[in-house]
């Protein structure tokens, strides 16, 4: 081996050796403060991304629920009003009930329907059963021209809120059943609105976890709608606001 070469080895062993016997003291002093720093961008970046992707999937929920509750106007334009309102309430996997018949149409879990309602041209709606569906208080306006709709059930739907119970003055002349029972988005506030509706006769406002006391707010209802049968389970019937324990007397 040419001497040359023999002196380059050398220097590379010596280069070597010495970058081992720096690690130690590299490590802890100048890694471990890096590599924190590096961890807390990572994590930093990560976070931004996260939040990024919670918002974008909220704009595409919100996205959704607005077409899916839009306003079914070329179907009203085509059939009319009343097969328009069947269609909108099956596209969102609901039931209905013809005025003068005795057959339910409803959709599948897949969303699957019988296009045999296409038959009852000019026929409105006597029962609408929208329960545990995304129906909002934009597209109860598929239902608005529904004079003869005397049942609503909307138990467990996640989107009725006080805004949509404020919408309901328009079926006052006609509706006698209502069950928005597990709505959670439902407060005190938007239960006083139901005062429009003079002609219920059942209403059911069990499971309200937005209610704070159920027992007053179950009087009230009593008090606006004499002739109307409260129904409400799932509470403590107190007057005190759940949660809140009564003082008692001591000695």
């Amino acid at each position: 081996m040419s001497a040359p070469l023999v002196s380059l080895l050398g220097c590379c062993q010596r280069s070597t050796r010495l970058l081992v016997a720096r690690r130690p003291w590299s490590s802890s002093s100048l890694s471990l403060p890096l590599l924190r720093e590096r961890l807390l961008l990572f994590l930093d970046r990560r976070f931004y991304d996260v939040e990024m992707l919670l918002s974008l999937k909220s704009r595409m929920k919100r996205t959704e629920l607005k077409t899916m509750n839009g306003h079914y106007s070329y179907t009203k334009e085509i059939y009319g009003a009343d097969i328009a309102s069947a269609y909108y309430v099956l596209c969102l996997k609901g039931g209905f009930r013809f005025v003068g018949h005795s057959e339910w149409f409803r959709a599948d879990q897949n969303g699957s329907f019988n296009w045999d309602f296409l038959n009852y041209k000019d026929t409105p709606l006597e029962e609408v059963d929208m329960s545990n569906t995304v129906i909002t208080y934009i597209g109860l306006s598929n239902l608005e021209g529904q004079k003869s709709l005397q049942t609503l059930c909307l138990r467990g739907c996640s989107e009725v809120d006080d805004w949509f119970l404020a919408k309901l003055h328009v079926f006052q002349n006609s509706l006698k059943e209502l069950d928005i029972s597990h709505c959670p988005n439902i407060t005190t506030g938007g239960l006083v609105a139901l005062r429009n509706l003079k002609g219920l006769r059942r209403l059911d406002v069990s499971s309200l976890p937005g209610i704070s006391t159920p027992g007053l707010v179950i009087i009230l209802l009593e008090e606006m709608l004499p002739h109307c049968e409260v129904i409400a389970s799932g509470y403590d019937h107190s007057l005190k606001p759940e949660g809140v324990e009564e003082v008692g007397s001591q000695g």
